[in-house]
């Protein structure tokens, strides 16, 4: 085992078998470092979501330590990052009372497992859950702070107060949480700033009508890739969850988090075909190794399923995949655009920038690492998916 990885950590993009996931570490250590310094200067904790990476490599660069604080949005994920020594995670997606017992297995174990909720039913499943296994299970109420998908409206006190008061009926209520989903629709920096300002004031809040009823709010949690990033004050919040800004994506792109050249993940393709007639190049790449989402639709710039790169990850001008099969990509100028379709003959690589990393990564098993333009693979690293 050991002679094969460090064969393949001698390998260079051209040796590689395609279509495979390129990580740039340069790239990614720097937006790391970017948000990790805005965070500190903000005064808040940064709890990574690791549903992005879903990787203990990447996982052990993004922590503040090596056993956490983590996010996770699999109990699978729970279990693979609790085997590598991760003790503090929060489960951020709605318990289902099934899966219980799945959490006690891994309190059991040493991890502090923490769910999320926003129902009375589930927080009565949670409590019965604890006493049975004479332990207090933690649990955040999730917080509606935009309508963009479930929790609790901030306002709603009679609620909250129902929800906290049955959880401290053999359970622990922990804190508050809340996701600005919105964020992604939102476009510029003043609206981001608007949303993370209502993504704020929403736990806030609600945390201030659990403590004034005399229930315990030590955590308030927000989080989202878009609001971190333009967040102007963060009083009374704990903590912020953030995971695609490790990597970035088209996506963040054109909402204005980053620019094109911070996205550290690629998908490296190789050209198997021309329709010339068409102004059509076909790879080896198409929607099992891209992921069919189109996130970019909607947004000023459609990216179609990917942005197409050289060999080196540098851009060609408005060149896209425009068309995905299960295995073909088919790469065009973007319409109405001045670009023009590269000489690429047979055998030839390119790298395609995704839409939304966490979706294009699930389609891969690992890693392959380099660092800025170096066609070097320092590294494999293992990646999971499931639940």
């Amino acid at each position: 085992m050991k002679q094969a990885q460090a064969e393949q950590i001698a390998t260079t993009l051209g040796e590689l078998a395609t279509p495979c996931l390129i990580l740039d570490a340069e790239r990614m250590e720097r937006n790391i470092a970017r948000l990790k310094a805005r965070l500190d200067g903000l005064g808040v904790m940064l709890r990574p979501h690791l549903k992005t990476s879903k990787s203990v490599d990447v996982a052990r660069r993004v922590m503040t330590s090596p056993s956490g604080p983590a996010t996770v949005s699999t109990l699978l994920e729970a279990e693979q990052f609790a085997a590598a020594g991760v003790r503090d995670i929060v489960y951020a997606v709605g318990i289902a009372p099934a899966k219980l017992p799945q959490v006690l297995a891994l309190r059991a174990g040493g991890a502090d497992v923490t769910v999320v909720l926003d129902t009375v039913e589930q927080a009565q499943a949670v409590a019965k859950a604890s006493r049975q296994a004479g332990t207090h299970i933690p649990a955040l109420i999730e917080i509606d702070c935009d309508g963009h998908r479930s929790g609790v409206l901030p306002t709603d006190r009679q609620l909250l107060l129902n929800i906290g008061r049955t959880l401290e009926d053999g359970a622990e209520l922990r804190g508050v949480i809340t996701h600005a989903g919105d964020s992604y629709l939102a476009r510029g920096a003043e609206a981001l700033r608007r949303c993370a300002e209502v993504e704020r004031r929403s736990v806030v809040d609600a945390a201030t009508l659990l403590r004034e009823a005399g229930l315990p709010c030590p955590v308030v949690s927000v989080g989202s890739t878009p609001t971190a990033h333009n967040a102007a004050d963060l009083s009374g919040v704990t903590e912020v969850r953030a995971g695609v800004f490790v990597f970035f994506d088209l996506v963040m792109a054109g909402i204005g988090v980053c620019q094109v050249d911070d996205i550290a993940l690629s998908v490296l393709a190789t050209v198997i075909g021309h329709q010339r007639d068409k102004g059509w190049i076909v790879v080896d790449a198409g929607w099992m190794a891209l992921s069919q989402d189109r996130g970019t639709r909607k947004q000023a710039v459609d990216q179609g399923y990917g942005l197409v790169c050289d060999a080196a990850g540098v851009p060609y001008p408005d060149l896209i995949v425009a068309e995905a099969n299960q295995e073909h990509g088919i790469i065009t100028v973007r319409p109405g655009s001045k670009g023009k379709l590269p000489d690429l003959a047979i055998g030839d690589r390119v790298r395609i920038l995704p839409n939304h990393a966490c979706a294009t990564g699930a389609q891969h098993r690992a890693y392959q690492v380099v660092r800025g333009a170096s066609d070097r693979v320092e590294a494999e690293w293992s990646r999971f998916g499931g639940w």
